[in-house]
């Protein structure tokens, strides 16, 4: 059980199996047994996720609905099961040009090599920022093979194509991302469902976080979180959400992982094998992960896309408010850039 962040940005992670969130007088409270395991001044609360069998009693639900703090449900081992949702926002014109944009086959090929851009220029920034530091991995083949993906993006007239050419780069990122490892922890290639090792499992878990981070932001302006242009439609999946991840992949849930690794933050004996559901993190690992992922998220950096030093999840909000002036004043849309 972990109350992390600032009082401006506090994040309640619930994780401890057989609890109950109550809200009592001006707080929410979490209990168990008849113990009150945690109080919280209901005003220091932005957002809630609950992992696994924890329950929440109909006050505090009421209460998390009339506030609008995002909720999540996800399952012990944080597998995304569903969000408490309040009254959809009334925002109905920005749907209705989201339907627009969406049948709008030239609008949805720009945008998405912008998207496709992004990731890969990113991609090739982190890699060469790492190679910097330690000259002796050699990662030069690596770029120059995301480079010429870079290239083929402005020639590629279908999202198909498009998607073939951000599978090769991603390909290649991912073989050279697991040299970036110093500890005793390896990575081959990505595997996400189930993840067969400790650094697969670690950057699914944050992408997961991540993408609901944006699906709560994108729901709370009007959007549709389910017709993305990129990504397209698939029964269930959340794929402007998935859109607007692409370009935050490798410059925070990569990175994230990298420093908890290579700096012994999480080591091998704080995962276990489950079978059928992979490698997954040990429980006091997680809450270990959580205030790490707390902290990194509350960091100030400077961007391409603000003046001044933001926070990442002030850059979530930067680009999804700008994302609804590009659908509805059609603006350029202005991905945000890893620094060199």
């Amino acid at each position: 059980m972990r109350l992390c962040g600032s009082i401006q940005m506090a994040t309640l992670y619930l994780t401890e199996q057989g609890s109950v969130l109550r809200k009592t007088s001006k707080r929410l409270t979490v209990e168990k047994e008849g113990e009150v395991l945690l109080e919280v001044p209901e005003f220091k609360v932005e957002r809630v996720l609950i992992f696994g069998n924890v329950q929440i009693s109909t006050q505090a639900m009421a209460f998390l609905l009339d506030s609008g703090i995002e909720t999540a449900f996800l399952s012990i081992y944080g597998r995304f099961r569903g969000r408490l949702t309040p009254m959809e926002s009334k925002n109905i014109f920005l749907r209705i040009k989201q339907y627009e944009k969406y049948l709008d086959n030239a609008f949805r090929l720009a945008h998405s090599k912008d998207i496709v851009r992004a990731k890969l220029q990113n991609a090739r920034t982190l890699l060469m920022r790492y190679s910097r530091n330690h000259p002796e991995v050699e990662l030069e083949e690596s770029k120059k093979h995301i480079e010429e993906c870079l290239d083929k993006i402005n020639h590629k007239e279908t999202i198909n194509s498009l998607m073939g050419v951000e599978g090769t780069a991603s390909s290649v990122y991912f073989r050279a991302f697991g040299q970036l490892f110093r500890r005793e922890l390896k990575f081959e290639g990505r595997e996400r469902r189930p993840a067969r090792d400790p650094i697969n499992s670690l950057l699914s878990f944050g992408y997961t976080l991540v993408t609901n981070e944006l699906i709560s932001l994108t729901c709370a302006l009007g959007f549709d979180p389910y017709i993305g242009y990129l990504h397209g439609l698939e029964y269930g999946r959340p794929s402007l959400a998935l859109d607007l991840i692409e370009e935050f992949r490798h410059p925070i849930i990569d990175r994230f992982t990298l420093y908890l690794i290579n700096n012994q933050i999480l080591k091998e004996q704080d995962f276990e094998d489950k079978a059928e559901e992979g490698v997954l993190l040990l429980d006091n690992a997680r809450k270990t992960y959580f205030l790490q992922y707390e902290k990194y998220m509350a960091r100030e950096i400077e961007s391409n896309i603000s003046d001044t030093k933001k926070t990442y999840r002030e850059l979530f909000k930067l680009q999804v408010h700008q994302f609804m002036d590009t659908i509805q004043n059609d603006s350029n849309y202005k991905p945000y850039f890893m620094s060199d």
